[in-house]
């Protein structure tokens, strides 16, 4: 909870469906909260991305627990020799459900 709350400071999103917990006593995290698991992984790959894709299939919840697999669908020399990647991505709740899927491009530092 503590991170949403942090996010919600930040990023000024303050949907009643972020700060009102339900009838389990969980809020929803904002969708760019979640769309942080594709970029970390990017960034711990050194990449500066150019483009960024997202569908947001359904709602997180705090609680939730979430993997994000990411398939690399292009790597290839690119212009002044950098190397070009393009990706794949699918973000699956505990339940195994799609919750966000997506694509980035962009190139190796």
């Amino acid at each position: 909870m503590a991170d949403v709350e942090l996010f919600t400071a930040l990023s000024g999103d303050q949907g009643i469906h972020h700060l009102t917990p339900d009838e389990q006593g969980r809020v929803v995290i904002q969708g760019l909260l979640t769309a942080t698991l594709p970029t970390k992984i990017g960034g711990d790959n050194n990449v500066l991305a150019r483009t960024m894709n997202f569908e947001f299939l359904r709602p997180v919840f705090t609680g939730d627990s979430i993997i994000c697999e990411m398939t690399i669908e292009k790597y290839e020399m690119a212009e002044k020799n950098r190397m070009a990647i393009s990706t794949s991505f699918r973000c699956k709740n505990q339940h195994g459900k799609d919750v966000l899927v997506g694509t980035f491009s962009g190139f190796i530092l």
